[in-house]
């Protein structure tokens, strides 16, 4: 009897287990910290890793291999007892059909990441509340995740997701602090969210499924018509520029696929329709990458 309830609670694990939704890697780097008392950073990364990867966010059955991988990197820059100030990056990709290729979805580098820490403390999230800004700024980035993944499937398909992290983001307003805060040409939480949501700005979702669905997926099938696609979901992001202070979502799309559209004209592909526009607009609405937009011939 003892085994066979050992098996039952060893299968039901595995199920749960197998039915999350994210595969992803959390490192906390604490290089910049002086002391010799590192464990804390170390039982940190630790929780927060169990935290992203066991937590059923959806309530999507998902196999292991369709688990999204991504990454969050915690660089903190000082401690002040239970107090860190850090950067985190976020970063997401997902798989191309027919390819062993995974595009990357999301590249951000939030800089204003300030959290309270007191090692073996329990991580759990209260979607009525805001306890902390620790579970709070993770929670946020776990749905922008899944919010932009669903979009390049199906057309808004991250609805749901992009709500819960705009609810998250009304939650943790109430700590006063200025990255969940409505603040002019600041690019943070507030803004993000903000501008995914935007009923003007609807035409950056429809480029990341034009981009990667009927794009990038049908790279296999015909190289030239799928480049087609690519360039003309791009151009279409000419439409958003000047809409908002500071272009978030252009900033947002070129962050995480520059070098990949510069990649895919190093291939073996013949000269399209719209190559000469699709230049013209990424050196207008993408300075910053004008280095790499020379390097397409």
């Amino acid at each position: 009897m003892r085994k066979i309830v050992s098996f039952l609670i060893l299968f039901f694990s595995i199920i749960s287990l197998n039915s999350q939704e994210l595969n992803s890697l959390v490192t906390v780097n604490y290089n910049q910290v002086q002391g010799s008392n590192t464990q804390v950073f170390k039982t940190l990364q630790t929780a927060l890793t169990e935290f992203v990867n066991q937590t059923k966010w959806t309530n999507n059955e998902v196999a292991p291999e369709e688990r999204i991988d991504c990454a969050f990197t915690i660089i903190v820059t000082s401690r002040d007892n239970n107090n860190f100030n850090a950067t985190l990056q976020i970063q997401s990709t997902r798989p191309v059909y027919g390819a062993s290729y995974a595009t990357p979805i999301l590249n951000i580098k939030d800089n204003e990441f300030r959290f309270k820490y007191n090692e073996f403390d329990p991580l759990i999230y209260n979607k009525n509340s805001f306890d902390s800004n620790l579970i709070s700024t993770i929670v946020f980035y776990v749905n922008i995740i899944l919010g932009t993944d669903a979009d390049t499937f199906s057309k808004n398909g991250g609805d749901t997701y992009l709500k819960e992290a705009q609810n998250v983001m009304l939650q943790a307003q109430q700590s006063g602090l200025s990255s969940w805060q409505n603040v002019v040409g600041k690019q943070n939480r507030f803004l993000l969210i903000d501008n995914l949501l935007s009923s003007k700005l609807t035409g950056f979702r429809t480029t990341l499924y034009d981009y990667h669905r009927l794009g990038l997926d049908n790279f296999y099938i015909n190289k030239n018509l799928a480049t087609q696609s690519i360039e003309n979901a791009v151009i279409s992001l000419e439409s958003l520029y000047n809409k908002t202070v500071g272009n978030y979502l252009i900033r947002l799309f070129f962050d995480a696929k520059a070098d990949e559209i510069v990649n895919i004209y190093s291939e073996d592909v013949s000269s399209t329709r719209n190559k000469n526009k699709l230049l013209q607009v990424v050196r207008k609405i993408s300075t910053n990458n004008n280095s790499k937009w020379k390097n397409i011939n």
